[in-house]
C-alpha cells in the first residue's frame, strides 16, 4: 500500500487530499485546505502554505506528492503568477521532505477522473465522489481536486510514463 498527497495549489485557498491504496483500490482517505487571508502580505501568506505542507508531509511521510499544474490564464496573468509562486513552494515542500513531486495539468486530471478534459469543477468533485464511494460533497472543491490528484497518483505509483518508481527514487 501506498501514500500519496494530492496539492491543489491556490492563495487563498490550497486543496490537500490524502490518499491510501494501491492499483485501483483506495484504502482511506482525507482532505481539507490551507486557508490564507488577504490582510497579510504575500510572503506571509506562502510562508503560511509552506509551513503547513512542510508539517503534513512530516507527518503523513507520503510516498508522492501530485501537484496540479499552474498554468497561465491568460485573461488574468497576474492570476496565473501568484497560483505559480503557490505551486513553487509546494515543490520546494516536497523537494526538502525527499519526496518525489510529479504535476499534471488539470486538462489531464479532468481526462482520467471523468473521461472529459474539459469537465466542470462540479462533476469533477462527483466523478472523486463515485470512486470514493462517498454520498456527501466534498468542500471546498480545492480539496476534491486535491484528492482526484492523489487518486491518480495512485493509480499510477508504478506506472513508468508517470515519471516515478520509488525505488529509482531513493
Amino acid at each position: 500500500m501506498i501514500k500519496v498527497i494530492g496539492i491543489d495549489p491556490g492563495l487563498a485557498s490550497t486543496g490537500i487530499g490524502v490518499v491510501k491504496g494501491k492499483g485501483t483500490r483506495i484504502d482511506s482517505y482525507s482532505f481539507g485546505s490551507i486557508q490564507t487571508s488577504k490582510n497579510i502580505s504575500l510572503p506571509n501568506r506562502l510562508d503560511k502554505i509552506f509551513s503547513k505542507i512542510t508539517h503534513l508531509l512530516k507527518e503523513e511521510k507520503p510516498d508522492l506528492i501530485v501537484v496540479e499544474d499552474s498554468f497561465f490564464l491568460r485573461k488574468n496573468p497576474k492570476s496565473g503568477l501568484t497560483l505559480g509562486k503557490v505551486a513553487g513552494v509546494v515543490l520546494l515542500a516536497g523537494y526538502r521532505e525527499k519526496i518525489p513531486v510529479v504535476e499534471i495539468s488539470v486538462r489531464e486530471a479532468k481526462q482520467i477522473l471523468t473521461g472529459n478534459g474539459n469537465a466542470s469543477k462540479d462533476q469533477l468533485e462527483k466523478a472523486v465522489r463515485n470512486i470514493l464511494n462517498k454520498e456527501t460533497p466534498i468542500r471546498p472543491y480545492h480539496a476534491s481536486d486535491a484528492i482526484g490528484l492523489a487518486i491518480i497518483g495512485i493509480y499510477r505509483y508504478q506506472d513508468k510514463s508517470f515519471g516515478v518508481e520509488r525505488s529509482s527514487m531513493l
